[in-house]
């Protein structure tokens, strides 16, 4: 038999806030984080607008030698996961008796790959580079650091899928202990938000350009957008065992269902409608529950005319109009490899709360999707069952169900 899969913790480091409680607060409040970064106007982007947040200062908990490792994901990365095995009552020395895994999302490092690479053409030697510039530059920087600072000795891998990458890490994490593989994984995923890991979007002219009034520039499914809004920061979800959960007496404050996944198989950065509908739908067959039972979809849709669309258009040929339907994005801007992750920790608070966060700035849906039941403001609603939509370039889908928690 699988087992049950639960989540007994959450963090997060996010533009809206950079705990739990802050970023409940600006759910409920429908508060953005976008603003307009001078760094990125000096830059010569042709967009300085992102989702922006602090740098955190790791001096009096990390000592230098683990610190000297870390790039800006990581510490962001650092920052979430205490946060979220605080919440799910993990020890050090928990941690260190039990076989814990990592998973994490990541599908890039830019800055670090750049700072190198510049003191090795300056400078003509290599050894000026640093010893901790290799772990800072690879894909696998998150697991490898946390998985040492941590002390951990399961699983221990990078998801490297795009915008799904965060996403695609929960579901992994959660068919590993539904086999019986792995009774407690740490997931998430993260995202630098310095200009370098984002001038290549920006050149594509895909960001939103108008900076007048940067908290209005994302506006998933609005028919005035004008394109997205990159940010970053990260978000981890503590993936156990329903068995492990309840043998550690500790809270529990969802389960996962089901995780579906596919390929469109098409073009490299256009969307479609089948690889989605597929996704959402193996989400649904693996929960063992029927469309009508999801009170609430986290939307992928990032603020693009033909993503939004044809998302847009899945959910509708999936669930029809039942679903509240809204797009937290339009408050942070895409976290990217991150959004898969941060977006389960979104839609979670909002059920433990009981309200479903707004898609702000909608206020003219596209007209052939309109009859979506999309949130433009919050609203106070009760829901036990909600799915999160994650896609990425190359085509790749994910979507998980999450059920609110009863002691049954």
């Amino acid at each position: 038999m699988n087992k049950r899969v639960v989540i007994t913790g959450m963090g997060i480091y996010s533009c809206i806030g950079t705990n739990l409680e802050e970023v409940r607060k600006s759910l409920f409040e429908g508060r953005s984080g976008i603003v307009v970064d001078e760094e990125r106007i000096a830059f010569g982007f042709k967009s300085p607008l992102t989702g922006k947040v602090p740098t955190p200062d790791l001096k009096k908990v990390l000592s230098r030698r683990q610190r000297i490792s870390m790039g800006e994901k990581s510490e962001y990365a650092y920052m979430a996961t205490v946060e979220a095995l605080q919440q799910a009552n993990l020890s050090e020395e928990d941690i260190q008796r039990r076989e814990v895994g990592i998973l994490y999302g990541n599908d890039s490092v830019s800055k670090a790959v750049i700072e190198a690479t510049d003191i090795a053409r300056e400078k003509k030697d290599t050894q000026l580079i640093g010893s901790g510039a290799i772990f800072k530059s690879m894909n696998s920087t998150v697991t490898m650091n946390l998985a040492t600072i941590f002390g951990l000795g399961g699983v221990n891998m990078t998801i490297s899928a795009a915008c799904a990458s965060g996403s695609h890490a929960i579901g992994l994490g959660f068919m590993l202990i539904q086999q019986g593989l792995q009774d407690l994984i740490i997931c998430g995923g993260a995202q630098e938000i310095n200009p370098y890991a984002m001038a290549s979007f920006d050149g594509l002219g895909v960001f939103a350009e108008d900076i007048s009034h940067p908290q209005q520039a994302s506006r998933p499914f609005d028919k005035n957008r004008t394109g997205l809004v990159p940010s970053g920061g990260a978000a981890t979800i503590i993936l156990e065992s329903y068995e492990s959960a309840i043998e550690r007496g500790v809270p529990i404050i969802a389960e996962v269902l089901g995780y579906g996944f596919s390929s469109n198989g098409g073009h490299i950065s256009t969307p479609n409608i089948e690889g989605p509908a597929k996704a959402m739908r193996r989400a649904l067959e693996q929960a063992n529950i029927s469309a009508d039972q999801v009170d609430y979809i986290n939307a992928h849709a990032t603020s693009t005319p033909i993503g939004d669309a044809n998302e847009a258009k899945a959910i509708l040929e999936v669930f029809g109009n039942h679903p509240y339907v809204s797009s937290t994005k339009s408050m942070t801007g895409h976290e990217c490899w991150m959004a898969g992750a941060s977006e389960i920790v979104y839609s979670t608070l909002m059920m433990k709360y009981g309200f479903i966060a707004p898609n702000i700035n909608l206020e003219e849906p596209d007209d052939d999707i309109k009859e979506l039941n999309f949130v433009s403001t919050t609203i106070k609603q009760e829901f036990d069952i909600y799915l999160s939509n994650s896609f990425g370039f190359g085509g790749t889908n994910s979507a998980i169900v999450v059920k609110k928690y009863n002691n049954e």
